[in-house]
């Protein structure tokens, strides 16, 4: 009497299933913000978050005054190309579709502007300056009553990691949180350390690194809760993710083997 065998098209998907239960053994928790915080009011920190210019960033400077006439020679419009600076003579000026367009600092942190000539830039903030070109037009009597605006054009922070889209985030506006930044990301994995998150800064020619606990309440009035420009922000793997990424690295051969072997055997006890 012959005797009858399942059928190999059932046993090979049972068996797949069994080896990814026996491989699943880490448990995973619903990431949480803010442990147990209240409602409650967190005063403004006091810190000063403005960025300081360095060389290789691009401003945009707007001088404008009672006579407009007289300001527009200020405004003259530069293009960065290459690293290398292009000046107009004219306010007209039209860059190309997706060129950056500004003061390029150079790396001797200084910009070179209309009438004024070189100024330094790097190691100041914005307001400072602003200050500066404000003195140096009054002094020189080149205009009256001039308002100097100043932004970065290439103000930006970096997020890598255990984050669901690593990204750099341009910030038009030139304020962005930490929280911010991570969600424009698409928020951290489950597999990220939120009481351990690095952000890396570099202030005057030095790496500056903080370790964040976005699971505490003190990340409110952290001076780090505010990004400067190009920050890096990066949100470590835990040990969920470590120990997973280990064991299917050691397992995936292993079960693969094995499920080959197994494939070889029901093929010939069924066929033979």
């Amino acid at each position: 009497m012959r005797r009858s065998y399942p059928n190999l098209s059932r046993v090979i998907p049972l068996i797949a299933i069994i080896a990814l239960f026996t491989t699943s053994c880490h448990t995973t928790k619903a990431p949480i913000y803010f442990n147990n915080i209240r409602d409650t009011l967190f005063k403004g920190t006091g810190y000063n978050v403005e960025s300081i210019i360095r060389p290789n960033d691009l401003l945009n400077i707007n001088v404008t005054s009672l006579n407009p006439e007289a300001s527009v020679i200020f405004n003259a419009p530069i293009a960065s190309q290459g690293g290398n600076t292009i000046t107009s003579n004219t306010a007209s000026n039209v860059t190309a579709p997706g060129q950056s367009t500004g003061y390029l600092v150079t790396n001797d942190g200084l910009i070179q502007l209309p009438v004024l000539g070189s100024m330094k830039a790097a190691g100041l903030t914005k307001s400072q300056l602003k200050d500066n070109i404000t003195k140096e037009l009054v002094d020189r009597k080149l205009l009256v009553d001039p308002i100097v605006t100043i932004r970065f054009t290439n103000f930006r922070v970096t997020i890598l990691g255990e984050v669901a889209r690593p990204t750099v985030v341009n910030v038009p506006s030139e304020k962005i949180s930490i929280l911010e930044a991570i969600g424009l990301a698409g928020d951290l994995t489950i597999y990220a350390k939120r009481d351990n998150v690095v952000l890396i800064r570099e202030e005057e020619g030095t790496k500056i690194v903080r370790r964040l606990n976005l699971n505490a309440t003190d990340i409110f009035t952290s001076p780090y809760y505010y990004l400067k420009s190009n920050d890096i922000i990066y949100a470590e793997p835990n040990e969920n993710r470590i120990a997973m990424t280990s064991e299917t690295r050691q397992l995936l051969p292993i079960i693969l083997s094995a499920l080959t072997l197994i494939v070889i055997f029901l093929d010939r006890l069924i066929f033979n």
